[in-house]
């Protein structure tokens, strides 16, 4: 029988990080009526991430280890995700930057109808918590970049916590060519090309200085990658089937 949830962990380098978020994880998986499985996709790491997460899968029967030999935080979602068998998989990074216990705000009964949920710090109701000015503003301007260039309406596209139906993930990440921090993007895009239905939801947001994010070296792939995916859909690309 199939789960209902999977929950899909991206991981480079996260020996530190990656045990508390699994326990906290499965914490609370274990007190859900639902059958879940967890999906760690290590790639690229030059620490003992692999090795960690090898030790938690032998004592968790529905914690799967992947190793994906290509680099890229794109290239490991979308490995998880198709590799998944949840009726609903949701991405979520390693730094547990918004409480797992908000996850029950993107599955049913609390939400119908949607093929894509995407946690939004911005949506009326969000709270951040510890973020320095700084990374708040450059995190709007690229976000006002991305909706003026190809995603408008959509208030929070880079939070890394995203809930898609199992149909939905199937066709969308089938499609995906991004392997990088900018494939989010590019789902969100083939979603809207798809007409597929997003929702976004605000959510608790906690600010973790040993964030791999770099401002102004991501904002540049980013608006390089959107340029992409503009030259992909003009040719074509993304009309053809997965």
């Amino acid at each position: 029988m199939s789960p209902f949830l999977s929950i899909i962990i991206p991981a480079h380098n996260e020996e530190f990080r990656l045990p508390r978020t699994l326990g906290q994880v499965f914490d609370f998986l274990e007190q859900q009526p639902y059958q879940s499985e967890v999906i760690i996709v290590e790639n690229g790491s030059a620490d003992r991430t692999l090795e960690l997460a090898h030790q938690f899968a032998a004592l968790r029967p529905n914690l799967i280890v992947l190793h994906e030999t290509q680099a890229g935080k794109g290239n490991a979602v979308r490995r998880g995700v198709l590799e998944a068998h949840g009726e609903y998989r949701f991405i979520c990074d390693a730094d547990l930057s918004m409480p797992i216990h908000e996850l029950v705000k993107f599955l049913p009964p609390a939400l119908n109808g949607f093929d894509v949920i995407i946690a939004s710090r911005e949506a009326p109701g969000a709270v951040r918590y510890n973020e320095p000015a700084y990374r708040h503003w450059g995190g709007r301007a690229i976000n006002l970049a991305i909706r003026t260039l190809i995603l408008p309406g959509l208030n929070d596209t880079q939070c890394g916590f995203k809930c898609f139906h199992a149909e939905a993930a199937q066709k969308l990440f089938s499609q995906q060519t991004l392997g990088g921090w900018s494939f989010d993007i590019e789902i969100l895009y083939l979603a809207r090309k798809k007409h597929m239905r997003i929702q976004e939801i605000p959510v608790q947001w906690y600010f973790d200085p040993d964030s791999k994010v770099r401002a102004v070296r991501d904002a540049l792939r980013m608006l390089s990658d959107i340029f992409r995916i503009r030259i992909r859909a003009w040719r074509g690309k993304y009309d053809l089937s997965p």
